[in-house]
């Protein structure tokens, strides 16, 4: 009890003192700035109006040094952009194609448009997770189009365009694309891009949605596709039943925020074969094989009144679409180019800093040394990237990096004298070109921390950049132990 007594009694002096201190500077800051007041109100005007414009110019001064230096700029929220024009699309794909980014993929998009446009008619596409009856459906729909249909599920690997003509003797043609959900990897984007190029999307399924299926519409409706929602298989359920699955499939619509109209969802029956187990009198079972007539009037209406309206808003969401996923295709060229051209980067720069240290009297422990490498290698990186990064956060950045990197020496200077034993021919390790391994693994490391933090966040984040150069440090030494010795030894050879 006396400790705390004590204890009361210390910090209530501190806080008399701090108490004190401050009202003497307040007074002190009075005093000060009334003497400045009288003596420049009894001297010329001009003084006092250029001692007045002088205070002003250092607070906005040291105002925007704190925001330049200090304080983060806030990212701004994301801003609805107006949709992609075939011009946008062609000037971004010249940009792209004149860096060296390939852009074959996205100007293949473009050129089937083109095609499409030419063929006229419209697409409708067939999509859905596997086995919920998009071929039976077009097979109903284009009894002599020769659909496959297999009775295990799963049938249409590849996509598929079969023509039919409407009540209006508009020329259709029906894709079916691979189900989703099945265990072949490549099929579900096959599809979804195929949807994509499609006027039309019969999202196809066979009760009420799972969370797969649920996802996938909201893809389909992110690209803005007109859709016509279609539980095959209704003729397993009584009236009743029907009734409850439907109310719930326009729940689901409704949750996700998808504009589809009471009409646009539709029960049907595909028809088919199916196996009927008989019993005869005398207990013996057999096997017959009927054929289930199909039940699509309403979803051949609904296509009708889908067609029946204005086919050039179709084919202008048609565009819209097809230019996004260019756009899609072209952001994934660029972001395989900038890695690309981010490994050589990175091999340049370790590269450099294995010959600094080579060059070094007395090799030291602390790999960022050579700042000015790691400076350099940072700003080509971001600059990749498209981004600008301060010099504050440069700095920022080498610092959180440097205090990393001695708890991870021992164990690169480890394998860096196991990776360069694995050279036979070399004789007795030397310890500088250990330190040299040892050098151009962190940097290895560091360069590709940075482009791992600009590819997931878009910009340049010091903290982050060094976290994921702490969290993955080990992993990058051990994969990189031998490119980065060899590059060693190249250049120790280089120097004799």
């Amino acid at each position: 009890m006396k400790l705390d007594r004590v204890i009361r009694a210390v910090l209530a002096a501190l806080i008399l003192v701090v108490f004190l201190v401050a009202i003497g500077a307040l007074l002190f800051v009075t005093e000060s700035a009334l003497n400045v007041w009288d003596r420049l109100s009894q001297g010329p005007r001009f003084l006092l109006y250029t001692y007045a414009v002088l205070l002003v110019a250092i607070f906005v001064a040291a105002i925007w040094l704190i925001w330049r230096l200090v304080i983060r700029r806030r990212i701004a929220p994301p801003v609805r952009t107006p949709p992609l024009t075939q011009d946008d699309i062609q000037s971004r794909l010249r940009e792209a194609e004149e860096t060296g980014v390939d852009v074959a993929a996205a100007q293949e998009e473009l050129r089937e448009l083109a095609r499409r446009r030419e063929s006229g008619g419209v697409h409708l596409c067939f999509f859905g997770e596997v086995s919920t009856g998009k071929s039976s459906l077009i097979r109903a729909l284009v009894p002599d189009a020769g659909v496959e249909v297999d009775v295990v599920g799963g049938s249409t690997a590849d996509i598929r365009h079969y023509r039919w003509r409407d009540d209006e003797g508009v020329n259709v043609l029906l894709t079916d694309v691979p189900g989703t959900g099945g265990h072949e990897s490549g099929l579900d984007l096959l599809a979804l891009e195929e949807a994509q190029r499609a006027h039309v999307v019969l999202y196809v399924c066979e009760g009420d949605l799972t969370r797969a299926e649920t996802d996938a519409l909201r893809q389909l409706l992110n690209v803005e596709k007109p859709l016509v929602l279609v539980m095959n298989k209704a003729d397993r359920f009584d009236a009743e039943e029907q009734a409850a699955l439907m109310h719930r499939l326009l729940e689901r619509l409704d949750h996700i925020g998808a504009d589809v109209s009471r009409d646009r969802v539709v029960a049907v029956s595909a028809g088919g074969e199916i196996d009927v187990v008989e019993k005869s009198v005398d207990g013996d079972e057999s096997v017959s094989t009927r054929t289930r007539p199909a039940d699509i009037g309403v979803l051949v209406v609904a296509i009708n009144r889908l067609l029946g309206g204005d086919t050039g808003a179709l084919d202008r969401q048609r565009e819209r679409a097809v230019f996004r996923l260019a756009a899609d295709k072209l952001a994934e060229a660029e972001m395989e180019y900038r890695v690309q051209r981010a490994e050589q980067v990175i091999r340049s720069s370790t590269r450099k800093a294995i010959i600094g240290s080579l060059a070094a009297v007395s090799p030291g422990t602390d790999i960022l040394i050579q700042g000015y490498i790691g400076t350099a290698m940072t700003r080509e990186l971001c600059g990749l990237f498209d981004v600008a990064p301060r010099d504050l956060d440069i700095e920022q950045f080498l610092d959180m990096s440097q205090s990393r990197v001695g708890r991870a020496l021992p164990l690169t200077l480890a394998v860096a004298g196991n990776g360069l034993k694995a050279f036979p021919g070399i004789g007795t390790v030397a310890g500088g070109l250990v330190h040299a391994v040892a050098y151009g693994l962190i940097f290895d490391a560091l360069g590709r921390s940075l482009v791992l933090t600009l590819s997931k966040y878009g910009e340049f984040v010091p903290e982050a950049a060094a976290k994921e150069f702490e969290e993955g440090i080990s992993e990058h030494i051990e994969a990189g132990v031998r490119r980065v010795a060899k590059m060693a030894l190249e250049e120790k050879a280089h120097g004799k």
